[in-house]
């Protein structure tokens, strides 16, 4: 009969299953530090000293690309119109990534000022809640203007009609409300940070593999008062496991002591207004300020803040629109 695992092997057991880093010399240092497992299942199960956990960190266990990320797989529906070439998710909670016409000097999408690289590449999204229609518009160099209408798909959200009304919650602690306002000025500065990182031109990669447990968009219906839509996409791997960069970013927030919602929160600028957030870690393992790269480990899963089980909520935001995360990467990590 086989013998049960440890605690800390079922640990490193989870961390590896979360991020299989086969061969690389990565992995073969870790095995010889501890035995087996990641630097995110050493630095929460044990097996190495502070020095050796803080020597591998810039190069820690990365998850390799999937074989087809979000916008090479929208590759296929790619199209150029009027000038334009585009690809990406034309829907509710999506993305749009593409190239302006020739000799563009200005670009707006339904009349807003649309920020475009050097080389004409630009980023647009929908909101969750977007119309069925928008607009690209180029002003060209001669004063011409070029248009290209875009039809957006409506979403079957997961809608849950409640036959009870809406409860009000408990009041909010004095605590509550004396900390709250600083954590949504701190967010709010985060979010109007431009970096100038370039993550949002990449194929974007899961943070970490595990079941769904929450999904972008779903909301319940009390008695036909809508309650807030679920912002983010909820991914359970189990407590301890290691999330990594999705895209190449810059640090723009990360908590030192938990939010009062949020946990120990963690926000990541991608570029052109492009950003993640990371809630509930049970530890953070970059700072604000540090440029990571994609693949690169940025923290453990946890249950900080208000979670009532450890899972990493991931969420992003082009702006102010809130997008769905699913609809960046690749569908083989949902399950």
């Amino acid at each position: 009969m086989p013998r049960p695992k440890s605690p800390r092997a079922a640990c490193w057991a989870r961390a590896e299953a979360a991020h299989p880093v086969r061969g690389s010399r990565v992995m073969a240092r870790l095995r010889a530090l501890a035995g087996v497992g990641t630097l995110g299942a050493l630095a929460v199960c044990g097996g190495a000293d502070a020095q050796d956990r803080a020597s591998l960190l810039p190069a820690a266990s990365t998850v390799p690309p999937p074989a087809s990320a979000g916008p090479a797989r929208s590759a296929a529906n790619s199209l150029a119109l009027n000038g334009f070439t585009l690809a990406g998710e034309l829907t509710q909670g999506g993305w749009l990534r593409g190239s302006v016409p020739r000799g563009t000097r200005a670009l707006s999408l339904d009349g807003q000022p649309l920020a475009f690289a050097p080389d004409g590449r630009f980023l647009a999204a929908f909101d969750r809640d977007a119309g069925a229609s928008a607009v690209l518009s180029a002003t060209l160099a001669d004063g011409r203007q070029v248009s290209a209408p875009l039809a957006i798909a409506p979403r079957a959200w997961q809608i849950e009609h409640v036959a009870v009304g809406k409860r009000p919650g408990a009041a909010p602690s004095a605590e509550f409300e004396r900390r709250r306002p600083l954590e949504l000025a701190q967010i709010n500065t985060a979010r109007a940070m431009d970096t100038g990182a370039q993550g949002w031109t990449q194929d974007f990669i899961w943070p970490v593999r595990g079941r769904i447990s929450g999904r972008f968009g779903a909301q319940r219906i009390y008695r036909g008062e809508p309650g807030a839509y679920h912002s983010g996409l909820d991914i359970a791997p189990g407590g301890g496991v290691p999330f990594v960069a999705p895209a190449d970013g810059v640090v723009i927030l990360a908590a030192q002591a938990p939010f009062t919602l949020e946990g120990n929160l963690l926000m990541i600028d991608h570029g052109m207004g492009l950003n993640s957030a990371f809630l509930h870690s049970a530890r953070l393992l970059v700072k604000q300020g540090d440029v990571v790269r994609q693949g690169q480990v940025l923290g453990l899963v946890g249950m900080t803040g208000r979670a009532t089980g450890p899972h990493l909520h991931w969420s992003i935001k082009w702006k102010d629109r809130r997008l769905d995360p699913l609809l960046f990467v690749a569908r083989d990590g949902a399950r």
